[in-house]
């Protein structure tokens, strides 16, 4: 399975139109946007609708910047590509993609972790690939100069716990671009230039 990932582009057409080429040449599965693709929600519609014109099913998840309920609702409405992912999940041929979105700024979400719980349940024997907002506590992809890891301690906790192949996540900009990993699995935050990734499935 091909990947293209990327987060935090934030409505900048320098982003934008780059990620856009990469996918008409690359052709991956799937795409997948770890929030904050507009900024402060603004033409977030317009915006998914560029994506969704390439005819690639792209998984998105709200970031810090986008929590207005409404133009999410109507995202989904007006697209035929945008797989909208919060507290849920969507599974083809076998790989349930799980998201989870917003916020970013909390070390611990017991909300976050109740889901987790549930969601354990329901794929077992399952290769499962989380996109979060939220980087993961004590990675690369957390790491702000001066300040030290500032990411989420109970999506480390789910990791463990539910043993995914891959973490796509953003919020800490200073991280973007990075790789890590927790045992077998691959976190990356890749930032609003976007990363391919594949993967062996």
């Amino acid at each position: 399975m091909k990947l293209l990932v990327f987060s935090d582009v934030h409505s900048e057409k320098k982003y934008i139109d780059p990620l856009i080429k990469i996918a008409k040449k690359e052709k991956p599965d799937f795409l997948i946007c770890a929030g904050d693709l507009a900024d402060w929600g603004q033409n977030i519609v317009g915006l998914a609708k560029e994506f969704d014109k390439l005819n690639i099913p792209m998984i998105l998840i709200p970031g810090n910047h986008e929590e207005n309920e409404e133009d999410l609702k109507k995202l989904i409405k007006e697209t035929k590509n945008i797989i909208y992912l919060h507290s849920g999940s969507y599974e083809v041929n076998g790989v349930v993609f799980f998201g989870y979105g917003g916020g970013g700024f909390s070390k611990v979400d017991p909300v976050f972790e109740r889901i987790i719980d549930k969601f354990k349940k329901t794929v077992k024997d399952k290769k499962v690939i989380f996109v979060t907002h939220a980087p993961v506590f004590e990675t690369k992809t957390d790491y702000i100069p001066g300040l030290g890891h500032v990411g989420n301690k109970s999506i480390l906790k789910a990791i463990k716990k539910i043993k995914p192949v891959l973490v796509v996540c953003g919020h800490i900009h200073d991280s973007a671009g990075t790789i890590d990993r927790v045992s077998d699995t691959v976190i990356v935050n890749p930032g609003p230039v976007g990363k391919i990734i594949e993967l062996e499935f």
